[in-house]
């Protein structure tokens, strides 16, 4: 993939329960509202997740693209909860080796309808979040 345009973008599964409940939580604690979102399931969304080899009908991740570099499963969570105010301690888990951290992050994705539920429809976000989504 060619380095993608936009930066500090957090792909998503916009009818994953669990999904959505992430990027409210990181949009509370981005007070330099440097994160923008995209649900997979937008015209935007789909192209970025085609780009990283993401199938958008299947998706098995999140990503972020940070610092003009595309991470995706626990690279991803950890990426963009470090970048966060007061969750730079998060970087020490990058010690944990990816083969250990990514099964459990596959897990919990393959499960995570099950798990949480899923909306029927990609989720709506308040105004104030709205203006961070991208389409």
């Amino acid at each position: 993939m060619s380095k993608w345009p936009d930066d500090d973008v957090i792909l998503f599964d916009g009818v994953c329960i669990f999904c959505s409940r992430w990027v409210r939580f990181v949009a509370k604690r981005d007070t330099a509202k440097r994160f923008r979102f995209t649900p997979i399931q937008s015209d935007y969304g789909a192209r970025l997740a085609r780009a990283f080899g993401i199938d958008p009908g299947d998706p098995d991740t999140n990503a972020v693209v940070h610092g003009g570099e595309v991470f995706m499963k626990s690279d991803a969570a950890l990426t963009v909860l470090s970048q966060l105010p007061g969750w730079g301690w998060v970087r020490a888990l990058f010690a944990v080796p990816k083969p250990l951290r990514d099964p459990i992050y596959s897990l919990i994705a393959r499960n995570r309808y099950r798990i949480f539920g899923k909306y029927d429809a990609c989720f709506v976000p308040d105004a104030d979040l709205r203006a961070r989504v991208i389409e």
